[in-house]
């Protein structure tokens, strides 16, 4: 029996390891074009991605991948009787099965890392890529399109010469509570301040107007602008989804006072406003202002909440795929894998998936607790658990 368990593992790993690397090449291929595509990253820039890119590839591909290994090798397993054989010598089919589900246990836990690893240290280091390359990337898209456009800047010009904008018009915000600033100039310069997180822009000779201000400049001047505000970049505050794990109980201790903090001060405007009489005063911008921050400060806890779930959800999806497919595929008798695997990967498809989306979005706008982003685990587990007891029994 220890010969037939080392020899179903040793297949499951070469079906396994072959299927990834083809899967993990495709992903990887999708993301590198995506990236291309919205940032408009150069080969260097393509290249420096990719280490970055991978995690995110293998924690889409190792979930499949598995389910495919183990429906290939319990398929051929199955259609060559091997399952009767063990089951007419008076030994329980969960030998030939429990060796697999132990080992892919394991595997869930690498997957979870590969989860937080992909949202964390993977998406920070392509925005990290992009940063820095701002300035290339900025010339670049300017040679080749004339025209270069984020949220809060827009260049426009008419030439690029030798790294020089030629009669530019540029429009952007200097700071969140800024006016928006056009300036037209003879010629400009570009360049980023990695260290400071900034790009410097030199105009030469020009016309800016913004605000309360308008009027001609001779010589030279020079704006700055955070390389946040010039690239297509996340902007706002980190997002939970791009926190690594580690750090997530730290964020949710910070939320939880900055909202105690926003409800004492609501309050106490509150109580001012009823005492006074000056009930009025609780329509004003400001007001409603501070109680929109609560609002999203309290969805961004949720989100805090709900993303260690769905990280350690997301890996063992590894094992919940395999609970069903393993039982699934003993029970078809069936060698054709594309057969097998099709078969118990589009009721997870069906089932599983749209369960996960609906409860971690519920689980975001704290409509559901955090712990509902298992529901879509708990009903492949229970469908694999009778499925397996199927098997066993019969």
């Amino acid at each position: 029996m220890a010969l037939l368990q080392r020899s179903i593992l040793r297949q499951l790993l070469v079906v396994f390891l072959i299927s990834l690397t083809a899967v993990t090449l495709l992903m990887i291929s999708v993301l590198v074009a995506l990236a291309v595509r919205k940032e408009g990253l150069g080969y260097e820039q393509t290249f420096r991605i990719l280490p970055y890119l991978l995690p995110e590839a293998l924690r889409f591909s190792v979930p499949g991948t598995i389910l495919f290994a183990t429906c290939s090798v319990y398929g051929r397993l199955a259609s060559a009787n091997e399952v009767v054989a063990v089951k007419s010598l008076g030994i329980s089919p969960w030998a030939v099965i429990w060796p697999v589900f132990a080992a892919v246990a394991l595997l869930s836990y690498v997957a979870v890392w590969l989860n937080d690893v992909a949202v964390s240290w993977g998406h920070n280091g392509v925005r990290r890529v992009v940063l820095e390359s701002l300035e290339e990337l900025t010339y670049m898209r300017l040679e080749k399109q004339k025209s270069y456009t984020t949220d809060n800047l827009t260049i426009n010009v008419r030439d690029v010469e030798a790294r020089k904008l030629i009669e530019p018009t540029v429009t952007f915000k200097s700071g969140a509570d800024a006016p928006e600033m056009m300036i037209r100039a003879q010629w400009a310069r570009l360049q980023a301040n990695i260290a400071k997180e900034t790009l410097t822009l030199t105009f030469h000779n020009g016309h800016a107007s913004g605000g309360t201000f308008e009027g001609r400049f001779p010589g030279t001047i020079q704006r700055e602008i955070p390389l946040t505000d010039a690239s297509r970049s996340e902007k706002r505050q980190p997002s939970p989804s791009h926190i690594a794990l580690r750090d997530i109980p730290s964020q949710i201790r910070q939320q939880v006072s900055t909202i105690a903090d926003t409800e004492e001060d609501l309050s106490a405007q509150a109580a001012l406003a009823m005492l006074t009489g000056d009930v009025a005063s609780l329509a004003d911008p400001s007001w409603q202002q501070n109680a929109f921050a609560l609002h999203n400060a309290r969805r961004r806890l949720h989100h805090l909440k709900t993303e260690p779930h769905r990280r350690w959800a997301n890996g063992f999806a590894c094992l919940c795929f395999v609970v069903v497919g393993c039982p699934l595929a003993l029970r078809m008798r069936n060698a054709e894998f594309w057969t097998v695997f099709f078969m118990c990967f589009m009721p997870i498809l069906v089932v599983y998936y749209p369960l996960l989306m609906s409860s971690v979005d519920q689980a975001k706008s704290g409509d559901l607790p955090p712990q509902s982003v298992w529901l879509g685990n708990i009903v492949l587990l229970l469908w694999g658990g009778w499925a397996l007891r199927k098997v066993i029994r019969y």
